[in-house]
């Protein structure tokens, strides 16, 4: 069994990128199982908790220490990624010396109504990253242009849609064997 943490970067409850990470999960072999740890639970980062940190930040760490991988799906906002992931990945990675996220194979992919997709929080995602020392898949790339019709009733991707988000998934998949 592989077990995925999925993190979406928006909390909006109609979030096209919520609906993409669930997209995802239907995509994926009977032998992964996805896990979606709460970060709009947390509180803003404050290293003056380090010493003891809240509940929400302890179930963060707990459910990416217990994953075999990290997706993170995130939207694009104001260029860069959105304040509620920069305070996730802020919680995990704290204190200095204790970071969950250290070595995890990461997945970057994000959906936005822009013709650029999330190209650039992406590329912003992948320097926090690399710090945290996550290994991330790099090609295939997935800058995702939200459409009208791109997802059907029942948030499922249609083609092509559903074609290129199975061989991203395979793709990060195969990585995270390799990491394993």
């Amino acid at each position: 069994m592989t077990r995925i943490a999925l993190i979406v970067g928006s909390l909006r409850r109609d979030s096209f990128n919520r609906k993409f990470a669930t997209a995802l999960t239907r995509l994926a072999p009977a032998d992964v199982e996805f896990t979606w740890p709460d970060i709009a639970a947390l509180p803003l980062y404050n290293q003056d908790d380090d010493a003891d940190q809240p509940a929400p930040t302890k179930a963060l760490k707990a459910a990416v220490r217990a994953a075999d991988g990290v997706i993170f799906v995130t939207p694009e906002y104001n260029r860069s990624i959105p304040g509620v992931l920069k305070n996730a990945l802020d919680h995990a990675s704290r204190p200095y010396g204790d970071s969950a996220w250290a070595g995890k194979p990461a997945g970057v992919i994000g959906v936005s109504p822009g013709a650029l997709g999330t190209a650039l929080a992406q590329q912003h995602l992948r320097n926090v990253l690399a710090y945290l020392d996550m290994p991330t898949l790099n090609q295939p790339e997935a800058f995702i242009q939200h459409r009208e019709g791109m997802f059907a009733e029942d948030d499922s991707l249609v083609d092509p849609s559903r074609d290129f988000a199975r061989k991203w998934l395979d793709a990060y998949l195969a990585f995270v064997a390799r990491h394993r």
